[in-house]
């Protein structure tokens, strides 16, 4: 078959399945029952249950597959064990459909005694890898083989583990938690690794926008709120968009004739005052009049054309009121004086409004503004730009985070509140912020310039077992140990600990389960049959 590149995977761990007794310092050891080995990939976790070894004698591999990082069981596939000679030459033994999701049941019938390189290569959803899993021997009937002493660990901290399982009087406890439970499950596995955190100042916070940035917006005058066009909560609008129009309310107790007859008398003294005004313009270069007469007779004019203007309005607003018209004479605008969405709207289509009532409330969503409430001496280590900012919502919501390009400090209060006891500390958050929600009380962890450097493993990995904080390390495809650890920092979803090795393969998701498991009937947990 096609040769694909080997994925080389950051750690082995060769163990034995079930029913093992105690073995020497070395990860392995023979039983005539059989072996098993677990080993992991960059796509999928291999957790083979072997019989012993023997030439010419065909024994069942089942062999686990688990895809990751969703950790699910396949249903279809193709999977290889190879046994790879040290000459290069390769014996394939092949399995194209699953015993069971998951499950792969590899006939292997060994050709030739010797010792061999194993490996496993998987095709399943569309992914192709190769993972190494140590080596075998294959003897005789009298000599049965299996897996056989690796080299020097790799993990520098799994060899311990292993010795912990095996040494029943050690105090240390396997726990049993099966690949058929774990697929049924949210479940996770990953290596612990190093990293850096920050160290941070934590406090309650709150999410507003900048300042300037939330305006209520009024009615210029009294008038009736036109329906077209119409915000919602919600709404994204631009500066200088038109959110309501206004008709002008006319003054009560006129009818619809007196309106008109008020407009026909301003419109006959306008023309009169407009001929008027003409005359004397025209007297005015021979001297028959003065400048003070022509100069008052503009006045005149330009009075009445105002009054003309206001009547000719009243009157359009009465008329249109009348029919139900949506014409557009005689409308004020109320726009957005900045981008930003609607936060709330107060009045309703149609609806009478006085000069100087509220109509709507109008926010800038970007940037914004965090108030964090800390303690006097965290909020003190402040003295310039902040490494970042995590905020995590209500109801155990994951966190979002912020770099420090995204975070500036605004400002930072002079004094102590005298009703908390903290110091309020104002950042203002760009980028994306959508998930901010504007109002929303928030967890803030603000992320001091200061850094420390260990093991690092995400929150999700830590599980409360009465009072105290511990995790899970997996020692094979279906046994796990109990670790207790210290948290020493955290940074949003991780945290820096004390407690662990580097390499050592951590549940991160499903830790509660295998605690569960633990609290239930010793039935459980025993064994499985294929």
């Amino acid at each position: 078959m096609i040769r694909l590149p080997v994925v080389l995977v950051p750690m082995l761990l060769l163990v034995w399945g079930c029913g093992g007794q105690s073995g020497s310092q070395n990860d392995v050891h023979e039983e005539d029952e059989g072996w098993a080995v677990t080993a992991w990939g960059e796509h999928f976790e291999i957790f083979a249950e072997t019989g012993s070894l023997v030439v010419g004698r065909t024994v069942k591999s089942h062999t686990h597959v688990t895809v990751l990082p969703e950790f699910s069981a396949p249903l279809e596939g193709i999977v290889e064990a190879v046994f790879r000679a040290a000459d290069g030459s390769e014996t394939t033994f092949r399995r194209e459909e699953t015993l069971r999701a998951g499950i792969f049941s590899i006939e292997i019938e060994p050709e030739a005694e010797g010792t061999f390189d194993l490996l496993f290569r998987v095709i399943v959803a569309g992914r192709t890898e190769e993972i190494p899993a140590g080596r075998v021997r294959v003897g005789t009937a009298d000599a049965p083989g299996g897996l056989i002493t690796s080299h020097a660990h790799e993990d520098g901290g799994s060899h311990a583990d292993h010795q912990e399982k095996r040494n029943e009087g050690g105090g240390v406890q396997a726990i049993s938690f099966l690949k058929e439970q774990q697929w049924r499950t949210a479940f996770s596995t990953d290596w612990a690794t190093e990293g850096t955190v920050h160290l941070v100042a934590r406090g309650p916070g709150h999410i507003r926008p900048v300042a300037g940035g939330e305006i209520v917006l009024t009615a210029p005058l009294d008038g009736i709120v036109v329906g077209d066009p119409w915000p919602y909560v919600g709404f994204e609008v631009e500066h200088e968009a038109v959110l309501f129009e206004l008709t002008p309310r006319v003054a009560a107790g006129r009818s619809l004739a007196e309106l008109a007859a008020i407009h026909t008398e301003k419109e006959s003294a306008l023309n009169l005052a407009e001929d008027r005004l003409a005359r004397l313009e025209r007297l005015l270069p021979l001297e028959a009049v003065s400048r003070a007469e022509v100069e008052t007779a503009r006045g005149l004019v330009t009075t009445l054309r105002a009054q003309h203007a206001a009547a000719a309005g009243d009157l359009a607003a009465a008329r249109a009121g009348q029919r139900g018209s949506t014409s557009s004479v005689g409308r004020v605008s109320v726009s957005a004086p900045f981008n930003g969405q609607i936060a709330e709207v107060l009045v309703r289509p149609g609806e009478v409004v006085v000069a100087g009532e509220t109509l709507a409330r109008l926010v800038q969503v970007k940037p914004v503004w965090v108030e964090v409430f800390l303690q006097p001496d965290k909020a003190e280590l402040f003295d310039g730009k902040p490494g970042g900012l995590s905020v995590r919502g209500p109801n155990g919501t994951p966190p979002v985070s912020f770099g420090p390009d995204e975070v500036r400090l605004v400002s930072r209060s002079p004094e102590v509140s005298r009703r908390t006891h903290t110091v309020t500390c104002i950042f203002e958050v760009s980028g994306a912020v959508e998930s901010l929600r504007l109002g929303s009380a928030v967890e803030a962890e603000v992320f001091l310039p200061k850094t420390e450097h260990g093991i690092v493993i995400p929150t999700s990995a830590v599980v409360d077992d009465g009072g105290v904080s511990v995790v899970y390390i997996q020692l094979d495809g279906e046994s796990f140990i109990r670790r207790e650890i210290e948290v020493r920092a955290r940074e949003g979803s991780s945290l820096l600990v004390d407690g662990l090795t580097i390499g050592q393969r951590l549940v991160t998701v499903g830790g509660s389960a295998i605690r569960r498991s633990t609290l239930v009937s010793s039935g459980v947990g025993e064994g499985h049959v294929h």
